[in-house]
């Protein structure tokens, strides 16, 4: 039997989330991507909350390698907004490669550690 593309990469999700996991200083920043958008979740597991959102749509980019940059841009300007230095990347299954990858050194260079 085939799995599909995205069956496969949900059971690698769930294996990067048994060892992954945000605390209020060091929250997981957790990239999703789809074909028309990118969007990108600070979260702190120990609480369930959502600490900052974004997405390609509300950061006027679009969604290729130069839009992941500037969205990784500015959700690290918002995660500094509110004091947060330090996180933890959680690629959800997606190959650390392309937009993933991008969106990683566009936090990086605002000064975000993973």
């Amino acid at each position: 039997m085939i799995k599909s593309r995205n069956k496969l990469r949900l059971h690698r999700k769930r294996r990067i989330r048994a060892k992954v996991f945000g605390t209020t200083k060091r929250p997981r920043m957790s990239v999703f991507r789809s074909l028309k958008r990118m969007e990108v979740q600070v979260i702190d597991d120990l609480k369930g909350n959502t600490l900052v959102f974004g997405d390609t749509k509300s950061a006027k980019a679009k969604n290729n390698i130069e839009g992941a940059r500037i969205l990784g841009k500015l959700i690290a300007k918002k995660c500094l907004e509110i004091k947060i230095k330090e996180a933890v990347f959680d690629r959800s299954g997606y190959k650390y490669h392309g937009k993933v990858k991008a969106l990683a050194e566009g936090a990086r260079e605002v000064g975000i550690k993973f």
